[in-house]
């Protein structure tokens, strides 16, 4: 299984405080079957420059990786890039796609979005070469954003969830409704730490499985491994 979204890099953002807790994080996501994990540190354009936070994203896995043991999942560098007004003009945006693979982890605002929002990532789709993911879905669809969403997956953009959306019971219903229906393709931990946002991905993919069989599961992970290929 493949973890989309998490904070596992110790003391770069509002994640992981820690080595040792990104150490503990990384085992409770083997032990929930996850091989791999992407690390995807926030990334705020209006408070830090490009060359800053892969700086300081590069000093923090390196001293993460030093500390890892045997058997850890395999850790991928992306990061969560937050929407502004002109980010498809930002200089060297790819360079915050997943390591080695041309997709790019996007959190759209959250409000209603506006028109020039929605044309501005359909503007990143049509002239990049990466496809854009939309990190956790399940946060926009309360603020009218449905057939915006709908528009943009139509354009070629995937969407992640947060796998506390599937555990949930009062969001449980709708996320196997997307989930079903191909809105969701991808499912993250959003991990940020042991006590307070632990990861919950065997959770979700029991829950998954009881309600809508074991081919969801599976069609979850060929997608995602054929992506990392």
């Amino acid at each position: 299984m493949i973890d989309w979204h998490s904070h596992v890099l110790p003391a770069l953002d509002d994640g992981s405080r820690s080595v040792d807790e990104s150490l503990a994080l990384l085992k409770m996501l083997s032990e929930q079957g996850v091989d791999t994990v992407i690390a995807t540190p926030h990334f705020y354009a209006d408070r830090e420059s490009l060359s800053s936070f892969l700086e300081r994203r590069e000093g923090s896995y390196k001293i993460l990786r030093d500390a890892l043991a045997e058997g850890m999942p395999r850790i991928l560098l992306g990061a969560e890039v937050s929407y502004y007004s002109g980010i498809s003009r930002l200089e060297g945006l790819s360079r915050l796609c997943i390591e080695g693979i041309d997709i790019l982890l996007l959190e759209m605002p959250f409000l209603k979005w506006t028109e020039s929002i929605v044309r501005e990532v359909e503007l990143m789709l049509a002239s990049t070469s990466y496809t854009v993911v939309l990190a956790h879905i399940e946060r926009y669809f309360d603020m009218r954003n449905r057939e915006a969403i709908e528009r943009l997956l139509s354009r070629g953009a995937l969407a992640q969830s947060n796998a506390g959306f599937f555990c949930r019971k009062g969001t449980r219903r709708l996320a196997l409704k997307l989930l079903r229906s191909g809105t969701v393709s991808l499912i993250g931990s959003d991990t940020h730490s042991v006590e307070q946002r632990p990861p919950r991905i065997d959770e979700a993919c029991e829950i998954i499985e009881k309600k809508l069989g074991n081919e969801y599961i599976e069609k979850i992970n060929r997608l995602g491994y054929s992506l990392l290929e």
